[in-house]
């Protein structure tokens, strides 16, 4: 199959940071919609979101930025400086801001789900559809649990300063227990998230830090129609909980995606994509 998009590329630079993006623009669709995905920690927006998007048609722009920490955005040193939740929902807002979109569709993978959540409670009026791939700060029914679970993120994130290979091992133990994966894989997957460490740890401590701090019944209240996708290998709670959710908020659309675990948008990214695009069409009918 072809890639249906064209890219480019380029640098939006700010103070603190030269945010990188790639901005996709398909070759067919004139219909001027447009989505916006925010990858999660420690990898960069292409390697999220590059087979995803090779199945999407009902969008034409795909804005794809890296977050502070990953990818291809850096500090104006080089320097991998710690950064607030807030400072990167901001920096989407500029970014968005520069770029003129003023309306669209937002996706975010694990921490980027969060920043997405963030994004819509402050500036409602600009998205539409929402979709969400095992967010954090609903990954628990059990609040307290969620919040004692992110101790072990932090253990984590404190390995990956000395010894970046087991402290990505931990994440990857923390957040997909019952991932089944081949030793290429699994390979893959320490190489991609050990890249920059420090940028990956402090992310990690970006969404601990946030999510001792936010309200998730209003954070919930204020989302939109919301598609959320679980791995099917992920943990009962998890599941429990999008379940509740979908059975006590109208609004939210829970799908659990067989035979993946936490890496599920690099795993089924065909199935995700045609999902999502059923679920627009939903969206659009209503």
């Amino acid at each position: 199959m072809k890639f249906p998009y064209t890219l480019h590329t380029d640098i939006f630079p700010q103070p603190d940071q030269q945010i990188f993006y790639r901005l996709y623009r398909h070759r067919d669709n004139l219909t001027g919609r447009r989505l916006v995905l925010l990858h999660g920690a420690g990898v960069a927006g292409e390697d999220t979101w590059q087979a995803l998007l090779a199945q999407l048609d009902m969008w034409s722009e795909v804005l794809v930025p890296d977050l502070r920490g990953m990818g291809q955005t850096v500090s104006p040193d080089g320097i991998e400086y710690p950064y607030t939740a807030q400072e990167v929902v901001t920096d989407v807002a500029q970014l968005l801001n520069h770029l003129g979109w003023q309306c669209f569709d937002l996706a975010g993978y694990s921490m980027g789900g969060l920043i997405s959540m963030l994004y819509k409670q402050q500036y409602s009026q600009h998205v539409e559809k929402q979709f969400l791939l095992e967010s954090a700060a609903v990954d628990r029914g059990d609040w307290q649990a969620s919040l004692e679970l992110r101790a072990q993120y932090m253990q984590a994130a404190e390995h990956l300063g000395t010894d970046a290979e087991k402290g990505v091992r931990q994440f990857l133990d923390t957040i997909s227990p019952n991932r089944k994966v081949s030793p290429l894989v699994e390979k893959v997957t320490i190489e991609r998230l050990a890249s920059r460490p420090l940028g990956f740890a402090h992310a990690l401590k970006c969404v601990t830090d946030a999510l001792h701090d936010v309200d998730r019944e209003a954070l919930l209240a204020a989302q939109g129609d919301v598609s959320s996708f679980i791995g099917g290998n992920s943990v009962a709670a998890m599941h429990e909980y999008q379940r509740a959710l979908a059975e006590r908020l109208p609004n939210w659309h829970y799908f659990m995606v067989a035979g993946t675990d936490h890496s599920l948008p690099f795993q089924k990214p065909r199935q995700i994509a045609q999902v999502m695009q059923v679920e627009l069409e939903r969206y659009l009918a209503g």
